[in-house]
């Protein structure tokens, strides 16, 4: 599939907009990892304020740590990898954005958190993490990078919508932070953007335009995904001969192109209430400051959230079906076993995808739905937990009897299968009515979405960097280092996470910006406050390790081999990293299922048989 001669791409076209998959994952990946530091920052921020209300943040030394790490990665890098020594930027850039929150008598003065400030940074830490960091790290960076290597395509369908997508989501997200510099500062109505608070808040008209750029790109890239998956697939590569990883991102792709357009369509209609003056969610002599507002009035604010949750519950799962796929990657090629059960896990993704759209309402429950419409969003929300039973058991089933293999993307996926488990089970609680009418908008909801999202979702995505790093840039990482960086990430999340469930059944309520001080009841858990900061620090400084994994491996010169996992699926088929050209030396042809670990052969066991490998079967 590669061609003898090649037009020279200059650097702006090799580099910066590129047509090659393989390049826009990584930008999609380094832009995504970038506001995922910005977002971890911002909570930093925030759980420093919950621990110690009402006291001086120490600012000053956030701003030193960043700055020191940026220069260490100069120094690292040194003189012959600039490319390197680049990214040292973005701590540079997040240090500066620090120092200037103190700049103003409306954010910290004197070093001290007002309550509209927190309330900026709980928005812009929701939405930066879901839809600046994990979606577009999943689908964009994972999905960009790995999906065509799978089916043996050359690239993407529409390389120059690929691009597009890119940089209208890069587009986006500049918005999104420009928003901090505006009068009025940031949005401050939640990262669900709940009207009709978000209709009269300062801040939310550049979140709404971000947003509509963001919506955008996943929209470019679902129309992409779906037809590469469809009309580039290798000869031999039929439906069940492709990895579960290329089911997930094809599942992913129709849930974002299915939902998207209802937020899409939402964030119109609130923008329009902004600046245009409708009232689609306002309702007719609403009061702001002692005032009547001078709207026309007769908008409904529910009907934002049907709108919303609609393209949200579908969300959740765009965040965990990629992670899911990475897992199955990892487990499959470290236990040295075949999947257990891939049609049943490829029929469970497409059971959760339908279902998805059908049980949105249960984040509902207390805005007064009738009793037969709350019976049906229960029984659909216990129905689709079926399938994430299947997955894990499958995962299981799959280790049970496996030679396994104890290397760091394998701890990172072991991990993964109890912290997505507590994830899951805890939310059956919210799944119904009377125990989510006590729970809701507690840290029981914070501490639920939170093992979905970070252990369920960045733990998973931490197994698939460090699987394919060798493939993305020819050298493998560091092993102590990245156990290092294991332990350090897991105890530190559930010493984050863990103590919220506790808070939340002790009534605390979140979107406190003194962590509910106030209220006697929740004073025998407000010490785990300062356990979660504590474990919140535990967490960024472990990364450092992860970080300095990534530039000491990328200094070393000499290659590691093309397929050093002794893994059977096609990416592995082509030179580590692969060619810039097509991919492949030559069109790759599939002959078996994707996962043929010890394996009988002609009367012998074989440790590990590719897809693409050709194998006279003899009597």
């Amino acid at each position: 599939m590669t061609e003898e001669h090649h037009e020279e791409l200059g650097w702006w076209r090799k580099y910066i907009f590129s047509l090659d998959h393989k390049v826009i994952g990584l930008q999609y990946g380094l832009t995504a990892l970038s506001f995922l530091l910005l977002g971890f920052m911002l909570m930093i921020l925030m759980r420093w304020q919950l621990a110690y209300p009402g006291e001086v943040i120490p600012w000053l030394t956030f701003v030193l740590i960043f700055i020191f790490i940026g220069f260490t990665i100069i120094y690292l890098a040194g003189k012959n990898r600039p490319y390197l020594a680049l990214n040292s930027f973005i701590f540079f850039g997040i240090a500066g954005l620090i120092w200037y929150f103190t700049t103003g008598e409306e954010r910290l003065p004197g070093g001290i958190m007002l309550p509209e400030f927190y309330n900026q940074l709980g928005a812009m830490h929701g939405t930066i993490m879901v839809f600046l960091g994990v979606v577009p790290l999943a689908v964009g960076a994972f999905g960009n990078y790995i999906l065509p290597l799978q089916i043996g395509a050359p690239d993407m369908a529409f390389p120059r919508l690929n691009m597009a997508s890119y940089w209208v989501y890069f587009i986006g997200g500049v918005l999104m932070i420009i928003s901090f510099f505006l009068p009025g500062g940031a949005a401050q109505s939640g990262w669900t953007s709940y009207s009709p608070l978000a209709d009269i808040n300062t801040g939310q008209t550049m979140w709404l335009i971000a947003m509509l750029f963001l919506i955008m790109s996943s929209l470019l890239g679902a129309i992409n995904f779906i037809v590469t998956t469809v009309q580039l697939r290798a000869e031999g590569m039929t439906w069940f001969r492709l990895p579960f990883f290329v089911w997930t991102q094809l599942i992913t792709a129709f849930l974002l192109l299915l939902a998207f357009p209802s937020l899409q369509i939402g964030a119109i209609m609130q923008l329009l209430d902004r600046i245009a003056g409708a009232s689609f969610f306002i309702p007719a002599g609403i009061i702001q400051g002692g005032k009547v507002l001078e709207y026309a009035g007769g908008g409904n604010p529910l009907l934002w959230q049907h709108l919303f949750w609609f393209l949200a519950h579908p969300e959740v799962y765009v965040l965990i079906l990629p992670a899911i796929g990475i897992i199955t990657e990892v487990i499959t090629n470290n236990s040295r076993k075949p999947l257990w059960g891939y049609p049943a896990m490829v029929y469970s993704l497409f059971i959760v995808g339908f279902l998805s759209f059908v049980v949105y309402a249960h984040h509902m429950f207390i805005t007064g739905m009738g009793t037969a419409v709350a019976t049906w969003f229960q029984t659909t929300t216990m129905i689709i937990s079926i399938p994430s039973v299947v997955f894990l058991a499958v995962l299981v089933f799959t280790l049970w009897g496996g030679s396994i293999r104890f290397t760091t993307p394998m701890l990172f996926a072991l991990a993964w299968i109890p912290m997505f488990g507590i994830g899951g089970l805890t939310g059956l609680p919210l799944g119904l009515a009377p125990p989510d009418i006590h729970l809701h908008d507690t840290y029981y909801v914070i501490g639920h979405f939170h093992y979905i999202v970070a252990p369920g979702s960045i733990i998973a995505f931490f197994a698939g960097l460090y699987y394919w790093f060798p493939k993305i840039c020819g050298h493998k990482l560091n092993d102590t280092l990245g156990k290092i960086h294991f332990w350090g990430t897991l105890i530190g999340m559930n010493l984050v996470f863990a103590p919220m469930l506790v808070q939340g059944m002790a009534g605390m309520s979140r979107r406190l910006y003194d962590g509910g001080m106030e209220y006697d009841h929740v004073q025998p858990v407000m010490f785990l406050n300062e356990w979660m900061t504590w474990g919140s620090w535990m967490i960024g400084i472990f990364q450092i390790f992860f970080i300095l994994n990534m530039v000491l491996t990328l200094r070393k010169k000499s290659p590691t081999e093309d397929n050093p996992w002794e893994a059977t699926t096609l990416e592995w088929a082509t030179s580590s990293p692969p060619l810039a050209h097509g991919n492949f030396e030559t069109e790759p042809v599939v002959y078996r299922p994707p996962y043929e670990y010890n394996v009988p052969v002609n009367g012998h066991i074989e440790p590990y048989l590719p897809q693409h490998k050709k194998v006279e079967m003899r009597d």
